[in-house]
């Protein structure tokens, strides 16, 4: 038990942690406007409707990512089966982006995208990752 969710806890550190890196990516490829606050609602809102399609795609496939590797890294780790993993690691990464989505409004197709691509890549990561469940395999 405790093993499954030190794997979930690893799964979601992965998945945001790839989120970072992909969109600093992102930022080098397509720098943000200097002086842009984050914090700022209105800012953000302006340079969200204003950002090239490659720069949103960058996001969006951080998002994607995140979610399919963070899954995998949880179904590997752990011993619960890898559905559950889906959910917890899908589920956070859904909330964590439809909050965003919801703060920060973006265009329909991004949001659209971003729901069904974190879905599906939660789910595929839950279908081919080494399952130590399905294996018995031991990582102690």
């Amino acid at each position: 038990m405790m093993r499954d969710v030190l794997a979930a806890i690893i799964g979601i550190a992965v998945a945001f942690v790839t989120v970072m890196l992909l969109q600093m990516l992102g930022h080098m490829v397509y720098p943000p406007p200097a002086g842009l606050n984050v914090e700022d609602t209105q800012a953000m809102s302006a340079y969200v409707s204003s950002m090239p399609v490659g720069a949103l795609l960058f996001v969006l496939a951080s998002y994607v990512i995140a979610a399919f590797d963070g899954t995998f890294v949880a179904c590997w780790i752990g011993r619960a089966k890898p559905f559950i993993f889906a959910l917890v690691v899908g589920v956070l990464m859904l909330v964590a982006t439809i909050t965003n989505v919801i703060m920060i409004p973006h265009p329909l197709w991004f949001s659209i995208s971003a729901v069904v691509g974190i879905i599906a890549a939660s789910w595929l990561a839950s279908l081919v990752a080494p399952s130590s469940a399905q294996s018995g395999a031991s990582f102690e």
